[in-house]
């Protein structure tokens, strides 16, 4: 019995000597942070900028987008949020697409959910004010500055 044991704990020292001190950075989440302006009628068009805290870094970068759909007004917004799905910075930058509505009259929340052609999703919430209903299709570029 004492052998097992012995045998046992040397073997779970030595799966915990053989782990990588250091957590594994293949793919990493990052903070995002955009502002958008918005207006439309049936078509509506924002342009952006934001900052992509990523591993430690931040990476200022713009964005540009068109809707088709029930749009009707101006907002402004500001959100924060998450991107997962990064494996280099590089994955950050690209078109993503959104399906979704929102309602602004004034001040309102908003969330969206995006995700580009190299599998990064973008998760954000945040205000938004002006007059605006949409519900819409959205393609959304983001590129560096």
């Amino acid at each position: 019995m004492r052998r097992a044991i012995a045998i046992g704990l040397a073997a779970l020292a030595f799966v915990l000597l053989a782990m990588p001190a250091t957590p594994s950075y293949a793919q990493a989440s990052g903070h995002v942070r955009v502002s958008i302006v918005k207006v439309g009628l049936l078509i509506g068009g924002g342009a952006g900028s934001g900052v992509l805290t990523y591993r430690g870094r931040n990476y200022p970068f713009r964005v540009s987008g068109l809707s088709l759909g029930i749009t009707a007004g101006a907002s402004i917004g500001r959100f924060d949020g998450r991107a997962s799905g990064i494996s280099d910075v590089g994955d950050f930058v690209g078109t993503y697409s959104s399906v979704g509505g929102g309602f602004a009259l004034v001040g309102g929340v908003n969330g969206v959910h995006l995700r580009n052609e190299k599998g990064v999703t973008i998760v954000l919430q945040g205000r938004k004010a002006g007059l605006e209903l949409a519900s819409n299709i959205s393609a959304i570029t983001i590129g560096w500055k």
